[in-house]
């Protein structure tokens, strides 16, 4: 874990699933009376054919396969085993599976859905602002502090995967949203310092404390007046979907997912959109070319001589 987080950079959420991938490997190997160590191809082999043959998604297959490749790629670098059992295990291609899109007008009515101008309404707006209007990661929402946030550049400074930064544009309405949270709704719902979380963390140090110390730097609380986890986020997203495009299964991800293709039908370099996203590779970009077809054949009609 420490290799994976401090030399690999990579995030906490990548990082815990990968011991999880290996943790699981290692039980099936325990069962056949042997262990990480003395691991063979086939054996890797036969693990990963039953997980295919229980149901799991490709994309799951791969990153565990991924795991396993990267674990023992570190063990034979550590000299804990004299040869890589998965040096050969195959890259199975990504799944072609293209994301689920909103309409622009579906964006927009979920985005202005919160009602009201008490805290939690103005939170929420701010939250499906930005998660629309500069298509961030959820847990990049959930990372953001006050300071991260520049209203007079209209642009938020952003932590994405591998700790890598990147600043993202703030469009006037995600700009607006928070400009109106931060003077009427943050200060409700901040922590304070008599708060009983507060004072529980004041008070209990330890490694093992149940309550988490306060952050007051954050940019969105939730009820209890800590900084807003990844699953408050979903919860915020969730609730709206079911008042404004009910029956749909829209999640934060799908706001990113509509934010680049949105840029893109508007013309938008897609070397541009690589940025905005923090993609670390343009092939991960490219797949939003495929989601509208009628930008394609627009490109065809205004393109082509014989069109």
């Amino acid at each position: 874990m420490r290799h994976l987080s401090l030399e690999r950079h990579l995030s906490s959420h990548t990082a815990t699933a990968y011991r999880a991938d290996v943790a699981s490997l290692a039980v099936f190997l325990a069962r056949g009376g042997s262990g990480l160590c003395e691991a063979t191809y086939p054996l890797l082999r036969r693990w990963l054919a039953g997980l295919r043959t229980r149901g799991y998604a490709k994309a799951t297959v791969a990153r565990k396969g991924a795991a396993v490749r990267t674990f023992y790629a570190w063990a034979v670098r550590r000299g804990l085993v004299a040869k890589d059992p998965a040096a050969l295990l195959s890259r199975p291609a990504g799944s072609s599976r293209l994301p689920t899109v909103l309409k622009p007008a579906e964006a927009a009515l979920l985005a202005t859905a919160p009602p009201g101008s008490d805290p939690i309404a103005l939170r929420d707006r701010a939250i499906l602002e930005l998660l629309y209007g500069c298509g961030l990661r959820v847990a990049e929402l959930a990372a953001l502090d006050v300071t991260d946030v520049e209203l007079t550049m209209e642009r938020v400074r952003v932590f994405g995967k591998g700790s890598k930064e990147r600043v993202v544009p703030l469009g006037e309405f995600a700009a607006e949203a928070v400009r109106v949270y931060l003077r009427r709704g943050r200060e409700a719902m901040a922590p304070r310092g008599d708060d009983p979380p507060a004072r529980r963390a004041r008070e209990d140090t330890s490694a093992s404390a149940r309550v988490a110390p306060v952050d007051p730097q954050a940019l969105f609380f939730n009820r209890r007046r800590r900084r807003m986890t990844t699953r408050d986020a979903r919860a915020v997203v969730e609730r709206y979907v079911r008042s404004t495009l009910e029956g749909r299964k829209v999640s934060p991800h799908t706001l990113r997912h509509s934010y680049a293709t949105h840029l893109l039908e508007g013309g938008a370099d897609i070397r541009t959109v690589q940025e905005l996203l923090g993609h670390a590779s343009l092939a991960t970009t490219q797949r939003y070319t495929h989601v509208s077809r009628r930008r394609l054949f627009d490109a065809y009609r205004d393109s082509h001589p014989r069109a």
